[in-house]
């Protein structure tokens, strides 16, 4: 049951990361999944550390939300300077 809440977590934060980040339209389901867990991942990389070792395992709460959310926007951020940078 833990992978199905993860893919419909991951699918939720992809895609409102995708709706802040304006690339909606050139995404679709898999990619906005794959897209709030790498999120997730990163997000917990980089704002872990400053909540402290205890929260990594309190399962689904709102503050892990929007640390998955900012891990996703951080994400598409990172693969929009690379596509302007690939393109010219």
């Amino acid at each position: 049951m833990g992978i199905i809440i993860w893919l419909v977590m991951g699918g939720i934060v992809g895609w409102i990361a995708s709706i802040i980040m304006g690339t909606n339209a050139q995404q679709g389901i898999i990619l906005n999944i794959v897209v709030g867990i790498v999120g997730a991942v990163i997000g917990g990389w980089l704002i872990g550390p400053l909540l402290g070792a205890g929260s990594i395992n309190e399962g689904i709460t709102a503050m892990s939300f929007i640390v998955s959310l900012i891990g996703a926007i951080i994400l598409l951020a990172l693969a929009s300077l690379f596509q302007r940078r690939t393109k010219g």
